[in-house]
């Protein structure tokens, strides 16, 4: 159904519309500069801050701003998501039952499988002159790895990358839709947890399931079943959506891309770049009482967009924010978020993310976008390429 126009950026502003999506930088620089915390009536009611300082005090004030809904969507549907969709102080216990499997040590165990599945991509890629960069190679990495670590087959990944689509992008408009992911997503994890309390494995399902609580009791099967929808859902789209938008911006941009062919060791930085430049995530609180922010008030029970993809353009922080600088030095990033609920996965997607280039631009140094093909990006919550078409180069 077609969305009515936005008609002012201050006071009637939609993330789905098609200028937004498209490009959404110089729209919150606008308003940076004339109304540095818009607000619009649709969905029930919003407010977006643009600038750092705004949202780094939403994210550390869960007493004002509360995680009860975190994405900005139609209808009042609310998604069970431990510990993303918690409050202090009931986030604490999953969230601190998840930290173990995501440490740098234990991530670093991953780096082998990560290759052998991006070659594999990569081997499938180079016998043709033209692939997708999104569908082809980026979709993939973070399923594959997700699925190893929760020990379910590989093969489901394209069930995952459709219930992902259903709740993320469907669902923001389509409370139907987000309904029927939910649910095919949690009868799904009933039978993972049910099988592996008949026969435990060596696998996050497993892991959940004997992880314990400060008071020594089991987490409830809701909850196992919530903290697996959360690390299937926050933990893979996120991930090739942050892929995505570096091989776009290699495809884009030669010099960058030939630079890094010739100086691999700028890698770790250039990534560092691509995730405040490109930032996929942005998360939403529900207000809590009547409340203000930079000067302006906000109602009880609307929603606050929290963008961490606007906080990290803001010139007030960061030094020419609108240009991506592959060597820059001083970069304090939010694209992990801020506060109580911080990514746990940020070892694992700058893993996956570090690795998905290196093997990418040892084997396809040399590409381009294809003109005479759509190149889309993603709507909601989550921004990264949907369509990412690619020219290479001959070997």
């Amino acid at each position: 159904m077609a969305r009515a126009p936005v008609t002012d950026w201050t006071s009637d502003w939609d993330h789905l519309d098609p200028a937004w999506v498209g490009n959404p930088y110089p729209i919150w620089q606008s308003l940076r500069d004339r109304c540095p915390v818009a607000h619009t009536v649709r969905y029930s009611g919003v407010y977006f801050p643009t600038r750092y300082a705004d949202i780094r005090e939403v994210a550390y004030h869960p007493d004002r701003f509360s995680s009860r809904r975190v994405v900005v969507r139609e209808g009042e549907y609310r998604v069970n998501a431990p510990p993303i969709t918690s409050d202090p102080p009931e986030h604490r216990p999953m969230r601190m039952a998840l930290i173990a499997p995501f440490t740098p040590q234990e991530v670093a165990k991953l780096e082998p499988q990560t290759r052998r599945v991006c070659n594999e991509l990569i081997d499938r890629i180079r016998s043709q002159d033209r692939c997708d960069g999104a569908v082809d190679y980026a979709q993939h990495i973070p399923v594959r790895i997700i699925a190893h670590m929760l020990g379910i087959p590989a093969e489901d990944g394209d069930q995952f990358r459709s219930w992902i689509t259903m709740a993320l992008q469907e669902g923001v408009t389509n409370q139907a839709a987000l309904k029927q992911a939910e649910q095919e997503i949690a009868d799904y994890f009933a039978r993972q947890i049910a099988a592996r309390r008949r026969a435990p494995g060596d696998d996050l399902v497993s892991f959940l399931i004997a992880a314990r609580r400060p008071d020594g009791q089991p987490f409830s099967d809701g909850q196992v079943l919530g903290a697996l929808r959360l690390l299937l859902v926050a933990g893979i789209d996120t991930t090739w959506s942050a892929i995505g938008s570096s091989l776009w911006h290699l495809a884009t941009h030669p010099a960058d891309r030939e630079r890094l062919v010739r100086e691999p060791a700028l890698l770790e930085s250039a990534i560092e770049e691509f995730l405040r430049a490109y930032s996929p995530v942005t998360m939403a609180r529900e207000i809590v009482d009547d409340t203000e922010l930079g000067g302006c008030p906000m109602r009880k029970s609307e929603m606050v967009m929290v963008s961490f993809p606007a906080a990290n353009r803001d010139p007030e922080k960061f030094a020419d924010p609108d240009t991506v600088r592959i060597d820059r030095a001083e970069n304090p990033h939010v694209a992990f978020g801020l506060g109580i609920h911080r990514c746990i996965g940020s070892n694992l997607a700058r893993m996956e993310m570090r690795i998905a280039l290196e093997e990418w631009l040892k084997r396809v140094p040399d590409f381009t976008l294809d003109p005479t093909r759509p190149m889309t990006w993603s709507e909601g919550a989550v921004r990264g390429p949907r369509l990412l078409p690619l020219i290479l180069a001959a070997r």
